[in-house]
């Protein structure tokens, strides 16, 4: 048996020895260097796709301003209201963002609010922009990844998996304090973002999903990848009725996005997504029409002189 064990930590992969990194005397949060390089991910993806939507790509910049702000508000007051007794005795840690604990949930619900009310002031057409970001978020989630496992966080059960992540005892949970390795969810949260990100290219380019429901298959996508991956992890989290917080999210997320798919487009929206079929023949026809009456009333104009000069 302890054999076993001794292979199977040589087959796991080790986790970073620090959370930083470190060029010349400049040392470097991986955690929040990760999140940056994943906001300039999504910017650029979601500038390429702007053409396509008649959107200026600099509205994008102009939006990422305003809601990654937002978005990162959003998650550490959505981690810190699922976790909360994590922080009790020491209140000022919520403000230590760059040692991990950003809820998605709460920065993608922030993101996509302050996304509606930029679209409405700047006046653009909210469904196009939404579409637009959408491929961009889970990209920018893959590479936010990254971060969880320099900070040795977000891992799951113990595994003999030859994909599993050594885990250093100052970062295990209690109950687990005897093992080594474990499942890397922070790595199978990046991979299926990775595929969620593509499989909304592909979408997009097809013309399968209607117009401004792009976001929701994001929805439904990153729900269902975040429900099985949250089910292998043991880090500490709240609970709700015996149940990680975050596996209700996931559900809510999937039914959520499901009626957002799922819901009647109003007439008028319907009628601005679907491509109007032009009748050239209709097109001479009312054409020939307005030349026939301007004709007429050139020759109108004579008479009206002779009356006016009785």
């Amino acid at each position: 048996m302890r054999l076993v064990s001794s292979l199977a930590v040589l087959a796991s992969f080790p986790s970073p020895s620090s959370n930083a990194i470190h060029i010349g005397d400049l040392q470097l949060r991986a955690y929040g260097l990760m999140i940056a390089l994943g906001v300039f991910a999504a910017v650029w993806l979601s500038q390429k796709r702007c053409p396509a939507r008649n959107i200026d790509p600099m509205a994008i910049q102009n939006l990422a301003l305003r809601a990654v702000p937002a978005g990162l508000i959003g998650s550490r007051v959505y981690h810190v209201l699922t976790d909360w007794r994590a922080f009790e005795g020491r209140w000022l840690d919520v403000f230590k963002i760059w040692q991990g604990g950003l809820g998605i949930p709460g920065g993608l619900l922030a993101g996509v609010v302050t996304g509606v009310l930029y679209a409405k002031r700047m006046r653009i057409h909210t469904g196009d922009l939404l579409d637009v970001v959408a491929p961009a978020l889970p990209l920018a989630q893959a590479i936010g990844r990254i971060g969880n496992w320099f900070n040795q966080e977000l891992f799951g059960r113990p595994s003999s998996l030859p994909w599993a992540v050594r885990i250093d005892p100052e970062h295990r949970p209690a109950r687990y304090a005897a093992d080594t390795a474990f499942q890397p969810t922070f790595l199978y949260e990046m991979l299926w973002n990775i595929a969620l990100a593509l499989f909304l290219l592909w979408l997009d380019r097809k013309k399968i999903v209607p117009r401004g429901r792009l976001l929701a298959v994001y929805v439904i996508g990153y729900g269902v990848g975040r429900l099985w991956i949250e089910l292998l992890r043991v880090d500490p989290a709240g609970h709700l009725l015996g149940v990680r917080v975050n596996v209700w999210v996931s559900l809510l997320a999937v039914v959520g996005g499901t009626a957002w798919l799922l819901m009647p487009r109003r007439p008028r929206a319907q009628a601005e997504s679907e491509p109007h079929d032009v009748d050239d023949d209709a097109d001479d026809e009312d054409l020939a029409d307005d030349e026939d009456l301007a004709d007429d009333e050139l020759d109108l104009e004579p008479e009206a002189e002779a009356e006016i000069s009785e």
